[in-house]
Order: C-alpha cells, then structure tokens, then sequence
C-alpha cells in the first residue's frame, strides 16, 4: 500500500492526517514525521514513503533537495509537495493551487492585488494572483523584504503606510498574526492564511478564510499524490 506523510517541525497539531484519511476513506497511510533534523526527516521519506508534504521549516530544505520542479515552486522558491517517480523526486508548491482555487471558487473578477506579508505564504499569493492576471502590490513589515520580492516577481510595493491609500479588489493576508493599520476594504475579496487565529475575518466584500485554502491546496496535492481526485466535500466537513 502507498504511503504518505507530512514533514516539519512541529507537526503535531497537523489536521493532514485527518483531511488525508477524508479524501480517500483510509485507503492510504499517513503520518507525521516530526523532526528538528531536515537530512533526517528527507531519509524517512526516501526510505519509506511515495511522497510527502513538507511544512515549516523544511520548504526551502526541500526545494534544493529534489530533482525537477514545478513552475509554481520554482517561482516560490519553495517545496511543499515531494513525490517519487521513475524521473526522480519532484516537487510543487500546492499553495499557490490553494490560493487560486480559493479565489476563483467566489466567482467575483479581480484585477487589483494586494498582498500583505512577504513570507513563504506571501510569495505562493503574490504568484498566485499573478497567475490570474492581477496587477500586485506587496506590502511588508519590513520594506527591503517587500522590495526584493516584487523586482523578483516583477510587480509593485508600497510600505504598510501607504496601504490604506490603495483600492484593491483582492486582499491576500499571510501575516501569522494581527498588524495595525489594515483597512476593512469593503469592496475586495479578502483572502486570509490564518486558520486557527483568523485576523481580518468579517472584512471585506467576501471574506475566504483560510480553512479554504488549507482544503485546496490538499486537494491539489493529494492528487498528485496519488492520481486520483480526493473526496473534497469530505475532507471540508473536517473544518465544520
């Protein structure tokens, strides 16, 4: 039997297991590695499982440690997906899959993005809404950050001052925790990372928390995984 599990440190509190046992009604294994050790938790990987989903703080680790890339891990500079195939180890980054579908399950048209934090969930957003077509906008704590990124990415910044001067109609949030001076945006679709700790919920035109985008880029990935799609219904009525 295939068998399949998360790394990172920690991993304790991971909901993968039970969104994983819902996509597929238990038919494949999966378990959490925990480990403060990256070479470590990588053998455990290479020496027992298919693949792998890999959270803080090994995406980078894991982004030099495979053999191809997907484009949206490349322009992420991380991996949060690894799979064995007969070409080697490649890797994806599914969170950019998460923010897309998060999106465009709304319905609504967004042209203007604004994505607050410039960290990894940052990137996979600002990647994300670029895909879709948007002119982006970063703003970060720190500016230099901010700055780094979008000559990368080939979009704007503002510094967090200049923000509420700004009328987008999309608002990706990935700060782990609340931030001063964040306006309502009333007409945007305000997308959130946060899912046990929601910071902006209620703002916005539509507010898409981030249980939603937890469940679609484990939608996207598990299907890679195995190559066959997940039971998405199931594995939302996790978060109810």
């Amino acid at each position: 039997m295939k068998r399949f599990g998360l790394i990172g440190n920690p991993v304790a509190g991971s909901l993968s297991p039970r969104l994983f046992a819902a996509a597929y009604g238990g038919r494949y294994a999966y378990d959490l590695l925990e480990g403060a050790s990256f070479d470590a938790s990588w053998q455990r990987f290479l020496d027992g499982y298919d693949g792998i989903n890999i959270t803080a703080p090994f995406k980078q680790d894991a982004f030099r440690a495979v053999d191809r890339l997907s484009e949206s891990a490349r322009l992420c500079g991380a991996v949060n997906l690894a799979v064995k195939t007969p070409d080697g180890i490649a890797g994806y980054n599914t969170d950019v899959d998460g923010v897309m579908l998060s999106i465009l399950e709304t319905g609504l048209p967004v042209h203007e993005a604004l994505v607050v934090g410039c960290g990894g969930a940052g990137r996979a957003a600002a990647v994300a809404a670029l895909r879709l077509g948007c002119h982006v906008t970063l703003a970060n704590r720190t500016a230099s950050k901010a700055v780094s990124l979008a000559d990368e990415l080939g979009c704007g910044w503002t510094p967090l001052s200049g923000i509420a001067g700004l009328s987008p109609d999309l608002v990706a949030y990935t700060v782990p925790g609340p931030m001063d001076g964040i306006p309502d945006f009333p007409d945007a679709v305000v997308l959130e990372a946060n899912y046990r700790t929601p910071c902006l919920e209620g703002c916005g035109k539509v507010y898409v928390p981030g249980q939603r985008w937890l469940l679609h880029q484990a939608v996207a990935g598990y299907s890679i995984f195995t190559g066959e799609q997940p039971d998405a219904d199931a594995m939302s009525r996790i978060f109810c």
